[in-house]
């Protein structure tokens, strides 16, 4: 699958599309130029990537638990192909990586960093959903379990892992603009309390809302703060 990588240096950062959107989708949308000034002076590396969504969650044509199936194949294509393609083309063998996305891409950003948060140590989620069992009609299984935020962590006891999540810098981004939908980001919210798990739920109020102009503000800001 293809990537589009934008600038030449600094932290790089796998960026998920939303639903319908593919590697060009931030592009297209005026994201990339919203936060260009930080890619041109480095702050910043971009690694578009697209997702399965298609053909795993939002298969309606397949049996949930080939949907859960894909989900666990896209997963490790982040871990095991995308990942080693950042850090060699950033010529670092151990570079940490941070990972972005709106609507349903910031559940892939976020769980690609619960999942692996030796790897990815800081997360940018934005009106996000967390909890994919909408898309499941019922069906349960261990790539669905281990691919679902609210489930795999709240179990969470592992000390390994949350040695590492104790390094991260989460932040789960909502408000109360148009479109938005908060309960998911709390919910999530809680459980990662509930684990000890340090991070960010940020409250945008009305600048937190489900559509462009508001990613778009949020992801400046972010940036403007790292």
């Amino acid at each position: 699958m293809r990537i589009v990588v934008l600038g030449h240096w600094g932290p790089p950062m796998i960026m998920f599309p939303t639903s319908g959107g593919d590697e060009e989708e931030y592009e297209r949308q005026g994201l990339i130029g919203a936060i260009g000034d930080f890619i041109d002076a480095g702050r910043v590396k971009a690694f578009c990537v697209r997702t399965k969504q298609a053909e795993a969650f939002g298969n309606g044509g397949a049996h949930p638990l080939h949907r859960s199936w894909m989900q666990r194949m896209y997963s490790d294509y982040i871990r095991q192909e995308v990942v080693p393609f950042v850090r060699q083309h950033c010529q670092s063998p151990d570079i940490a990586v941070w990972t972005m996305g709106a609507s349903l891409g910031a559940y892939h950003a976020a769980n690609t960093l619960f999942k692996y948060p030796d790897v990815v140590k800081r997360c940018f989620a934005l009106s996000g959903v967390y909890d994919m069992k909408r898309f499941m009609d019922g069906a349960y299984d261990d790539n669905f379990y281990f691919n679902n935020p609210v489930d795999y962590l709240s179990k969470a006891s592992d000390a390994w892992t949350l040695w590492h999540l104790e390094s991260c810098d989460i932040h789960i981004a909502t408000g109360s603009g148009p479109w938005e939908n908060s309960a998911d980001s709390s919910r999530l919210s809680n459980i990662l309390a509930g684990c000890g798990i340090r991070h960010h739920l940020d409250d945008w109020r009305d600048m937190g809302g489900h559509d462009w102009p508001y990613w778009k503000h949020q992801m400046r800001e972010y940036l403007r703060q790292t």
